[in-house]
């Protein structure tokens, strides 16, 4: 199967892989212009097909971008559960690991990052998306749930609640000072040492041991 660009010179694919050809072209146009840029035009001309060949696999742009993000959602997810390593070898040492982690992956897939987070698309709309979205989620959560469940009783807070501060701690300091693209702001320490410094204090006042 192939289709023809630029006068005549073509680039052949095989069934199955426009798709995976058509979100590759849409992450590089995020990282060239963010997702204002990645059109469902524009893709199709980077991946070297014609104008009607996308439709073949999504319905709109909209749809090609939830497919970007939720790729992304998956590699992060990865990326996560190697940090966390299931909690070893302390809760607390691998929590701060588990940040670093998502620090990482913002850094070095900064189009995915943008993807995932700022494509403005409700998740609710796209199922493949909202659960890659899940999971990804849910390696925070199942961090939370031991980092809590290893504090003393009297002193644990709500397991979801801990998630939730951590996903708002590890994102935002991502999004503001850890990213790879020129809206990274100034910090004069490097971002992984102030989200560690963040989860100290945070730790230290739900009061977790180790």
């Amino acid at each position: 199967m192939s289709w023809s660009r630029n006068g005549g010179e073509s680039r052949g694919y095989h069934h199955g892989n426009l798709r995976e050809a058509l979100m590759k072209a849409a992450l590089e146009l995020i990282a060239e212009k963010g997702t204002a840029g990645a059109t469902f035009a524009e893709a199709a001309r980077r991946a070297g097909v014609s104008p009607a060949a996308p439709y073949r696999h999504f319905r709109d742009r909209d749809e090609l971008l939830a497919a970007v993000a939720a790729d992304g959602f998956e590699r992060f997810t990865k990326a996560l559960e190697a940090g966390w390593n299931e909690g070893r070898p302390t809760p607390s040492e691998a929590f701060e690991r588990l940040g670093r982690a998502y620090l990482a992956f913002a850094r070095e897939h900064p189009a995915d990052y943008v993807a995932m987070f700022e494509s403005g698309l409700r998740s609710e709309a796209f199922p493949a998306l909202d659960q890659a979205g899940q999971r990804a989620f849910g390696v925070l959560r199942e961090a939370a749930d031991t980092l809590v469940a290893s504090m003393p009783p009297t002193v644990r807070p709500p397991a979801l609640m801990v998630a939730l501060h951590t996903w708002a701690l590890a994102h935002g300091v991502a999004s503001l000072f850890g990213r790879a693209d020129g809206a990274r702001r100034k910090l004069p320490m490097a971002p992984d040492e102030l989200l560690e410094a963040a989860f100290l204090v945070y730790l230290k006042g739900l009061a977790a041991g180790g």
